[in-house]
């Protein structure tokens, strides 16, 4: 909760809550009492539920607890469980982020009628990160879908490259949780300057 009021006071447009136990430590409970103690605070900043989400339970489980948004991973379901479950979350009154890592995911992700499409420049199989993954599906991304730049983004200088790419926003989450608490607000307070956090 205090790392998501760091994020809030320091110009994070929204906050990726990890709920995923068994690999991340996370908890739904966590989103919920993120959102009320924003709320407390006057912040209404959009949560995103980032999890492996593959049942509908696992959607509607997500709006219950208050989020917003939730992520699915192009790369570990097929074409009918990505567009019925980005249908089930909009119809929630949700956002569905599509995560996509390769041409083939971009072109599922946009058959499945996605609307905000992340492209992860980590590859999930090797870990090995590029920068460039960005640049190189923008190009199959149509201009009226938003596109979030995902991973290996460190500095306010990756943080302008991305916008230059074309990215409407980007995620974050290595980058701030490496660091100390003292100094998470100053480095996104430095990418938010630099645009799109």
């Amino acid at each position: 909760v205090l790392i998501a009021e760091t994020y809030a006071r320091n110009g994070a447009a929204a906050i990726s809550c990890l709920t995923d136990s068994r690999f991340f430590q996370g908890k739904l409970e966590y989103l919920t009492e993120i959102k009320e103690h924003l709320r407390g605070l006057g912040k209404e900043v959009p949560v995103l539920r980032k999890d492996f989400v593959y049942h509908e339970y696992q959607v509607y489980e997500a709006r219950m607890a208050g989020a917003d948004a939730i992520l699915l991973i192009a790369g570990v379901m097929g074409d009918k469980d990505l567009r019925s479950l980005r249908e089930l979350a909009e119809s929630l009154g949700m956002a569905a982020l599509v995560e996509v890592h390769d041409e083939a995911e971009t072109d599922r992700a946009l058959k499945s009628g996605a609307r905000i499409i992340g492209v992860n420049n980590r590859d999930l199989r090797t870990f090995q990160v590029d920068i460039e993954t960005t640049s190189r599906l923008r190009k199959l991304i149509p201009p009226d879908k938003l596109l979030v730049g995902e991973s290996g983004i460190r500095s306010g200088d990756d943080v302008r490259r991305m916008a230059a790419m074309g990215c409407d926003a980007i995620l974050v989450g290595e980058t701030f949780c490496k660091l100390p608490q003292a100094a998470r607000g100053a480095k996104v307070a430095e990418f938010s300057a630099a645009g799109r956090v």
